[in-house]
């Protein structure tokens, strides 16, 4: 998904052509290429006529043409469908009576929808795609609130408590301060970018929200809740919270 926003040719090209070894596609087939929204809904990002096989294994292996009247529906249609086969192509005929469509999108997908602040769990790809991006909804809900967030290195399990009470950035400023450097300054997510790289982060991090504020209340009160969840996750002791 996060892919798709930032470069959907990568998708509808290098994803939907690539190949190992394994010859997917003939000259003259129709390829129709859907990508994951979550577990059992897809998107439909693009449909190629296979003009050409290039003779290249492990890299893009085919070249072709988008079919035209389709092209509305790219990034618009939703279908559901259960994969139960891990690989990653399949023939039409053999799976087009499992495809639902569940919904047309008005205009083409541009990421998911600000689901609430109880349900804010980020990718840092995501994260940096939603900012990068400017998604209003999210925008809107992340520029002027203060709040006491988590960061969590899914690869360790080690975790980080952090606050944005204003004074040092309300919460959308200071997630775009770890999607510009990948620690906003922290010593021990420095240490993390220093000896294993930014791409580390990129592949580990993820970013939620523990409690969110409107921007009036006192920064007191969130420094003192900052603390409590540090206690409680016991982010100090085994995690990243250096105090």
């Amino acid at each position: 998904m996060e892919v798709y926003l930032r470069n959907p040719d990568e998708v509808n090209n290098q994803w939907l052509f690539w190949r190992a070894k394994k010859r997917y596609f003939n000259v003259g087939e129709i390829a129709i290429c859907f990508f994951q929204l979550s577990w059992d809904t897809w998107l439909l990002s693009t449909i190629k006529e296979v003009t050409c096989e290039l003779g290249i294994n492990d890299g893009i292996n085919y070249a072709g043409l988008e079919l035209e009247n389709y092209q509305s529906y790219f990034g618009r249609v939703v279908v559901k469908y259960r994969k139960t086969k891990q690989t990653q192509v399949r023939y039409a005929n053999s799976i087009i009576n499992e495809l639902e469509v569940v919904q047309i999108l008005p205009t083409i997908f541009d990421g998911i929808d600000f689901p609430g602040y109880d349900k804010v769990r980020l990718s840092y790809e995501q994260l940096s795609t939603l900012i990068s991006r400017r998604r209003q909804d999210w925008v809107a809900a992340l520029e002027n609130q203060k709040a006491v967030y988590l960061i969590t290195d899914k690869n360790s399990g080690k975790q980080y408590v952090g606050s944005a009470y204003g004074e040092n950035g309300m919460l959308l400023q200071r997630w775009t301060n770890y999607v510009n450097n990948g620690h906003g300054g922290n010593k021990l997510l420095k240490s993390i970018a220093d000896d294993l790289g930014i791409d580390y982060i990129k592949q580990n991090f993820q970013y939620s929200i523990l409690e969110n504020y409107n921007a009036r209340v006192d920064k007191h009160i969130i420094l003192e809740r900052e603390s409590w969840w540090k206690e409680t996750l016991g982010s100090r002791a085994f995690g990243l919270n250096a105090n």
